[in-house]
């Protein structure tokens, strides 16, 4: 099973991207679904983050615009935020990846806004990252409703770059040409990736990959030799 990694800072395209793969017939793990699930009512993370963040949980559920507020600026607040969702999320990627495995799925899909940077790269067999220029990347943020222009400083702030993302990927998916284009470009991502052999699954050495691989210069992927499709 060919492990897809699919990325995308803020106002990238990344979910058009996402949403064009899931039409292909290809199983997509949304990270941002799941982190709504656990947040959600009833959800896994509710109880630890009410009591981490009191006030936040409203009707069974958190409140985003909260917690978002008690995080924001507040770098300890949030890497506490972090260790209580991400263990909860990542279990949920576990049981997709198990699931399209038993299914013989050839191809799927980890969309995850945060790949490089929780380190889940190294969970892949192809790296994928939809770009745009800055211009069009802060039209698209900025009309959001809510979204401001020190919100977007900020979760830039946060993000890698979008020039070292494009370093590290094996494909780059310019999302300014039309959808059209964006389309061609992963159905030939899609097809090439059938192509490889599946280095990431069954995970049985994925512990040891992650101890040995933590630094950038210890990534000695295979590459395609032309990834800018």
């Amino acid at each position: 099973m060919i492990i897809i990694g699919l990325s995308g800072s803020i106002g990238m395209g990344k979910s058009t991207a996402s949403a064009m793969f899931r039409r292909m017939g290809i199983p997509v793990y949304d990270s941002d679904a799941s982190v709504h699930v656990v947040l959600g009512k009833g959800g896994a993370a509710v109880r630890p983050i009410d009591a981490a963040f009191p006030g936040v949980v409203v009707d069974g559920a958190v409140d985003r615009d909260a917690l978002g507020k008690r995080v924001f600026g507040d770098d300890a607040a949030l890497k506490t935020l972090e260790s209580i969702v991400h263990p909860l999320v990542r279990a949920r990627q576990d049981n997709f990846l198990k699931r399209c495995a038993a299914q013989r799925r050839p191809l799927v899909v980890l969309d995850i806004p945060l790949l490089f940077e929780v380190r889940l790269d190294i969970r892949c067999d192809v790296l994928v990252v939809v770009s745009a220029p800055p211009f069009i990347q802060a039209a698209r943020v900025l009309a959001r409703p809510g979204m401001t222009a020190e919100k977007f400083d900020g979760i830039l702030a946060r993000q890698m770059p979008d020039a070292e993302k494009r370093r590290r990927a094996d494909f780059v998916v310019p999302s300014g040409r039309g959808k059209a284009e964006t389309l061609r470009r992963l159905t030939q991502i899609a097809r090439l990736s059938r192509n490889r052999t599946a280095t990431h699954w069954p995970p049985d050495t994925f512990a040891e990959r992650t101890v040995n691989r933590r630094s950038p210069d210890a990534r000695n992927r295979p590459r395609y030799r032309n990834h800018r499709t």
